[in-house]
């Protein structure tokens, strides 16, 4: 096991600015060893009060769509036209089926993480959504008192994950292909509700006016979407990494939208109550490793598996079995 320091070391390099401090304090609240945890809070607790000072973008987008190449581009633009340190998180756990890990996508935001700007940490592998969100809020924290102001948090595919980092994030962003047929099809409802802003990706040269057309297309539908709690009405731009084009458009977006929610009390209110949100899912989870790890459990479960798969007990009866001995 690595080497620890005491809670103060870890605050004090966070706050100067060290980097390896930083991702050591990010490696304790990923860490599930109870001294790891014990001392995670602790530097949790200490840093708070640094925390809250950075933009925190959420982006998603469907397979192909480009996310790295757009994370890496746009990344960079923040850093430079901006002014801005980022910070870049995913939310990428594990295949629950293959076990494989999909961290693959990292290695192709070379430049951005050359940057001396810019900080890059993939969610570990081997983790249940869960797990890997609860490290993430952690993360954001940690990031935003080592000095970083804008925080980007990336998400995988479409499903779980896009909720789990709408709620942990001030813009959610969704980028989308133009000119790959049917394009409204193609996204769950539940997502298109959660999107601040659509991005229309790759709008190259060739591929411009596709581009434009799914920009009108996505603009109608959000019109029939009920106007958000925000009072924000979703905006619909296109854009190209390659080209870096449309990135100041976006950035406009989110100044825009942050105007407006500062100014009508939503911005704080929503903060306050994705903290509330994330008490009560340290909460559910914590009262899960607790109850796997009752030695109890441990020992009746393998059985009641067996005759509840075979049908000799409800699931119902057998989960409040389970529960009665905690």
């Amino acid at each position: 096991m690595a080497k620890r320091f005491a809670a103060d070391k870890y605050v004090e390099g966070i706050l100067a600015g060290n980097r390896v401090l930083l991702s050591q304090a990010i490696t304790l609240v990923e860490s599930r060893l109870p001294s790891d945890q014990e001392l995670a809070h602790e530097v949790m607790d200490k840093v708070l009060p640094h925390t809250g000072n950075s933009i925190r973008i959420g982006i998603t987008g469907v397979p192909g769509v480009g996310k790295s190449t757009f994370i890496e581009t746009f990344g960079t633009y923040l850093i430079q036209a901006q002014q801005k340190k980022l910070a870049v998180l995913a939310i990428d756990p594990t295949s629950q089926r293959s076990g494989g890990s999909i961290l693959g996508d990292k290695t192709r935001m070379e430049l951005l993480s050359m940057n001396p700007q810019a900080y890059i940490r993939p969610s570990p592998a081997g983790k249940s959504l869960g797990g890997v969100t609860r490290s993430t809020r952690e993360s954001i924290l940690l990031c935003e008192a080592a000095g970083f102001d804008a925080i980007i948090v990336e998400t995988v595919g479409v499903g779980q994950s896009e909720t789990a980092v709408h709620e942990m994030v001030d813009f959610f962003l969704l980028l989308m292909l133009a000119g790959a047929g049917d394009e409204l099809q193609g996204i769950k409802r539940g997502i298109m509700e959660m999107a601040d802003a659509i991005a229309i990706t790759k709008a190259d040269e060739q591929n411009i006016l596709k581009a434009n057309a799914a920009k009108s297309e996505y603009q109608n539908a959000l019109h029939l979407y009920p106007v958000a709690a925000s009072g924000w009405l979703p905006k619909v731009s296109v854009c190209s990494a390659l080209q870096n084009t449309g990135l100041d458009q976006i950035w406009e977006t989110i100044t825009e939208y942050l105007q407006l929610t500062q100014n009508n009390g939503f911005f704080e209110k929503k903060r306050r109550d994705q903290n509330l949100q994330w008490m009560f899912e340290a909460i559910r989870q914590g009262l899960e490793e607790k109850f796997y790890a009752n030695p109890q459990v441990k020992m009746q479960l393998p059985a009641l598996k067996t005759v509840v798969q075979e049908g000799q007990k409800s699931a119902f009866a057998a989960a409040a079995e389970l529960l009665k001995l905690l």
